[in-house]
């Protein structure tokens, strides 16, 4: 087991009490039930992954994101995120466009899913071009029954309100060509959490997304 029900517990009081001075006087529980473990799980969930794909970061710090909030743009001035995240992929969390597998474990929920989040302007172009020429090849891969059992909403994301300009005039093969994000995600009760299997758990879901991932990820490769 990775975590015990302090994990939990930390953050539900950090919620209450959202500030430096309460977490200083809490920092040797942090790194004792959360930090520490978390680190241990994500280590154990690359190693996991890797088995399955090659491709992933084998150091996990580098997929692992800082609890520390980025406060300069936001109203809400709290410094500190309630939860721990991280995003398994070729290049960890510095890079949000290229897809990949995400986890972030909380007092509310246990979410697993991956995808690719944050393209820029060429990539989304050459992802959506490709989804345009092999439309029939990315319907079956969305529509497979493995990854629609453990992600019921399946691939998900911000889209254009008008048809990009690359694309009219042309016949649109798939309505997935107005997304500019493609991602999949699935909630799960904070009790999966607590679980000793916990890492074999999230590697059986994110295995039915790596078709999705591949056929994404070759956008970056070419």
């Amino acid at each position: 087991m990775y975590f015990t029900q302090d994990f939990l517990d930390f953050f539900i009081e950090l919620a209450a009490n959202n500030q430096k001075e309460w977490m200083d006087d809490n920092r040797a529980r942090y790194h004792s039930s959360v930090k520490k473990p978390f680190e241990n799980f994500v280590s154990d969930l690359v190693i996991g992954l890797h088995k399955i794909d090659s491709s992933i970061q084998p150091n996990p710090k580098d997929c692992i994101f800082r609890i520390n909030k980025d406060i300069r743009f936001s109203k809400d001035k709290s410094p500190y995120k309630t939860d721990r995240s991280a995003v398994l992929s070729k290049f960890g969390r510095k890079n949000k466009e290229y897809p990949g597998y995400y986890v972030r474990l909380s007092p509310e929920s246990c979410q697993i899913g991956g995808g690719a989040y944050s393209l820029q302007k060429e990539n989304l172009l050459f992802l959506r071009e490709k989804i345009l020429f092999k439309a029939d090849e990315w319907h079956e891969l969305i529509a497979d029954k493995n990854f629609i059992k453990h992600f019921k909403k399946g691939v998900q994301g911000e889209k254009n309100k008008l048809i990009p300009r690359e694309f009219k005039g042309k016949e649109l093969t798939s309505d997935y060509i107005m997304n500019k994000q493609f991602y999949f995600m699935s909630d799960h009760s904070p009790d999966i959490i607590l679980r000793k299997d916990l890492v074999q758990y999230c590697v059986d879901r994110h295995k039915t997304t790596l078709k999705i991932k591949n056929f994404m990820a070759e956008v970056f490769e070419s």
